[in-house]
């Protein structure tokens, strides 16, 4: 599988998320061979989308030449895209928003009614795309906190989506949080073993994956008592 990892994180590679994003990766890897390009969306030149529309009117080409062509280029080239990104104010980090709003090439002007929603018809083929997100948080539970980006992520990519939401993600980045992270990273290679194999991961253990890692209680007083 061709996979295309577009890290939202100012972060980098020292992205509490990434940890995540990469133990799943490792698990895929050790089901079967994987072509793996990361992009650090943050290093990227990446103009603000303006909403003229250009794209949709002249067969997909932006008024900008920036990094965005090629970053299309692969991802059009791709099996599996996933984003790997930290809760930014209940959504994804400002550069990863505006690479997802320079996907407008990827549609034209027309519309078409899809259950109750209407959604614009494609001017390119991305039909064999499988789209991932994984988002990581330093609240203490997932309740009232991923909700908007998992919805956006939904509604941007209703086909082919899986999506992975973690608490207390600043425990990865801990080395004295090993013995309670060591144990979750070896879940979520388990889930990239799934996925690699079926697309799909087990419901009871995606629900261990997404669970706090130490009580809720015990980690806000933690985090209260370091910041």
């Amino acid at each position: 599988m061709k996979i295309l990892v577009l890290n939202g994180s100012p972060k980098k590679e020292n992205s509490d998320t990434m940890h995540i994003t990469r133990a799943f990766l490792e698990g895929m890897k050790e089901a079967e061979p994987q072509k793996i390009s990361i992009i650090d969306v943050i290093d990227k030149h990446i103009e603000y989308c303006k909403g003229c529309f250009t794209c949709k009117r002249n067969g997909g080409t932006c008024i900008y030449d920036d990094d965005m062509k090629s970053i299309l280029e692969q991802m059009l080239s791709s099996d599996l895209l996933l984003f790997s990104f930290p809760l930014y104010c209940y959504g994804m980090p400002a550069p990863l928003k505006a690479l997802m709003d320079r996907t407008m090439p990827l549609s034209s002007m027309a519309m078409k009614k899809s259950g109750d929603r209407y959604q614009h018809v494609g001017q390119a083929d991305y039909s064999h795309l499988k789209y991932l997100m994984i988002c990581g948080c330093g609240f203490p539970n997932s309740k009232q906190n991923f909700e908007p980006a998992a919805a956006q992520f939904g509604l941007m990519f209703p086909n082919n989506k899986t999506i992975i939401t973690v608490p207390e993600s600043p425990m990865f980045n801990a080395p004295e949080a090993a013995q309670v992270t060591a144990p979750r990273l070896e879940l979520i290679k388990q889930a990239g073993k799934q996925y690699a194999k079926a697309g799909s991961i087990d419901p009871e253990l995606l629900s261990l994956i997404c669970s706090p890692m130490i009580p809720e209680d015990m980690y806000s007083s933690i985090c209260n008592s370091t910041g």
